[in-house]
């Protein structure tokens, strides 16, 4: 099968190729990290980089559990290194290597070696490669397929309306694997629900040695079915208390923390747009899938305006930008992307603005932001898209999804 090629994050590789400084990219498990090492593999080899020069190692792989002692791999890896060429080393999942760090120091210090690695958990990510490759590594942070990506592997043109395509990405899910499925709804589902059992078991409950599971997919359920809503661990507790599920609100804090590692949701904190500050409490919460979300808290459930301001979290995040929900003095911005150096665009989603009032309503949180940052209405509406509005610039979503009005 044709692999989906993820530009993005292929010229990511690209750009620091050869350069001394090892290439980190995290994300959630089964979102493509190894296709992409593959691809990249291929582009190496037809760019005359020799088999014998690129060394790969997947730690899910039993072929290689012997390699899960740092030394051992360590010794795999040198014994391997081609003299007076660049070697290019590709270390999947490495988190299942303790002091996986002291290994791959000694390979960077060493010349003509160019690493690569991936892993699959946040708190991994973010404490253990921080603390112990400082001022090594270069990082990227890849998210299944994005709007774009599903529609490029599926039309080589664009239809009428997109709205049968967006309809058909939250069927089919955008895991990669899925797309091999042809919208078998019984096989998408059987291999979400293996995929949620691994995170929910290895990367959540493992870690954090959780004894009541079932009060751990309650809180998962709750916090999906919740996507878009301020949330805080005491409303949690005394929800779940309050139907029959005691637990105290230091458990949910631990657990949501542990949610957030395996990289099932995303956690949104608050900005206060006047005095330009991150409030640390009460935040929302969204998912990282929304096929995966829907097959958890029922079908029935879907709250399609709130899966249409995930949907746009999900793409504002690909695109590299820092998300807060906005908090005004009076109401709420759906999203402040922040650009590194700290340039903002305003963002506000809604699924229709055909009715005037609507409209007004929508179009009143970015009316009062007197700053001269970007300001965005995002809507299904396929007439009157783009608009401008004073300044508020109205596009269609999708079309936005796409990359049209970059």
């Amino acid at each position: 099968m044709k692999l989906i090629s993820r530009e993005r994050y292929l010229d990511f590789l690209r750009r620091h190729r050869d350069r001394d400084i090892i290439k980190v990219v995290s994300g959630i498990r089964r979102c493509g990290k190894s296709t992409l090492f593959t691809l990249f593999k291929k582009e190496l080899q037809a760019s005359g980089v020799k088999d014998n020069q690129i060394i790969s190692i997947n730690f899910e792989d039993l072929r290689f559990e012997h390699l899960q002692e740092y030394h051992a791999m360590h010794d795999y890896i040198v014994g391997r290194l081609q003299p007076n060429v660049m070697n290019y080393i590709f270390l999947d999942e490495i988190q299942h290597v303790a002091q996986f760090e002291r290994a791959v120091g000694s390979l960077f210090a060493m010349e003509n070696t160019d690493i690569y690695i991936t892993g699959s958990n946040a708190y991994f990510m973010a404490s253990d490669i921080a603390t112990l490759l400082t001022g090594r590594y270069v990082q990227i942070e890849m998210l299944p397929l994005s709007f774009k990506e599903f529609y490029e592997s599926k039309f080589s043109h664009k239809p009428l309306t997109l709205k049968p395509i967006y309809e058909l990405y939250l069927r089919d899910s955008s895991f990669p694997y899925t797309q091999r499925l042809e919208g078998n709804a019984f096989d998408i589902q059987e291999y979400l629900q293996g995929l949620y059992s691994t995170l929910l078991l290895n990367d959540i409950v493992a870690r954090l040695k959780v004894s009541d599971v079932t009060i751990l997919q309650d809180i998962i359920r709750y916090m999906m079915d919740n996507i878009g809503s301020l949330l805080s661990p005491t409303k949690i507790a005394n929800t779940l208390t309050s139907m029959g599920r005691k637990i105290d609100n230091k458990t949910v804090d631990r657990y949501i923390r542990g949610i957030e590692d395996s990289l099932l949701m995303y956690r949104v904190d608050r900005f206060d747009v006047r005095g330009k500050s991150i409030f640390k409490t009460n935040a929302k919460f969204y998912g990282v899938d929304m096929t995966l979300r829907n097959q958890l808290v029922g079908v029935q459930g879907r709250d399609t305006g709130h899966i249409l301001e995930n949907m746009v979290y999900l793409e504002l995040r690909r695109r590299g930008y820092t998300v807060f929900v906005g908090q005004l003095a009076k109401g709420e911005i759906d999203f402040v992307a922040q650009k590194p150096g700290g340039i903002l665009e305003y963002y506000q989603v809604s699924e229709t603005v055909l009715d005037p009032n609507t409209r007004d309503r929508e179009l009143a949180p970015l009316e009062t932001v007197k700053d001269q940052y970007p300001k965005y209405l995002l809507t299904m509406d396929e007439i009157y898209s783009p608009h401008n509005f004073d300044g508020i610039k109205q596009y269609n979503v999708l079309s936005w999804m796409l990359g049209e009005y970059d």
